[in-house]
């Protein structure tokens, strides 16, 4: 597993158990909510890498994405509000999700690629270890496909960061008042 991540995708790991990788070298990690990480989906190319750890999960963002997203938040006025987003960047460690080896094929969620691994409810392994939902190709760049702010205006094949955060805080929002409106009133 460490040979896959160190030498066919260049991304570094450090010793232990479990595998982790280091963020913020290659890419910055989005952790979310699944539920409003799935809505985001559709605004990352089909080569985004995006994994499932229990019911969070983890959309892969340029590198350097974590220190603009409070200023992000900002812009988008979503600051005054508590989200449920996580973004973890230069010196954080992220789980190694498991290798998209041959013969892992199975149910695909829509906008997921070949190979990938649908999550079980409410766990993403048999034994809660993070899966790939949309694994990173070997030899591909992954910068390239990588949500960034740069994108913003057109230029480049990167999704656009802000569309990505924009839908992600707008369903985590959703997720929040569901929760709220779910639980039995207080009664004094």
């Amino acid at each position: 597993m460490r040979d896959w991540y160190e030498n066919e995708l260049g991304w570094a790991t450090v010793p232990g158990t479990p595998l982790r990788l280091v963020v913020g070298r290659r890419f910055d990690v989005l952790d979310v909510p699944v539920e409003a990480g799935g809505a985001a989906l559709r605004h990352l190319g089909p080569a985004s890498p995006v994994a499932v750890h229990r019911d969070r999960m983890r959309l892969l963002v340029a590198a350097g994405s974590a220190e603009e997203l409070p200023g992000l938040l900002e812009w988008l006025e979503w600051s005054a509000v508590d989200l449920d987003l996580v973004a973890l960047g230069a010196g954080a460690l992220m789980e190694a999700p498991q290798p998209p080896f041959a013969g892992q094929a199975g149910a695909r969620l829509p906008g997921t690629l070949p190979g990938a691994r649908p999550p079980a409810r409410g766990r993403s392994g048999s034994q809660g270890a993070a899966v790939w939902l949309r694994p990173p190709g070997p030899g591909c760049e992954t910068g390239a496909s990588l949500p960034t702010l740069s994108a913003m205006g057109g230029d480049g094949d990167a999704p656009d960061l802000v569309r990505v955060v924009e839908t992600v805080a707008t369903h985590c929002l959703r997720l929040r008042l569901r929760r709220a409106h779910a639980r039995p009133p207080a009664f004094s």
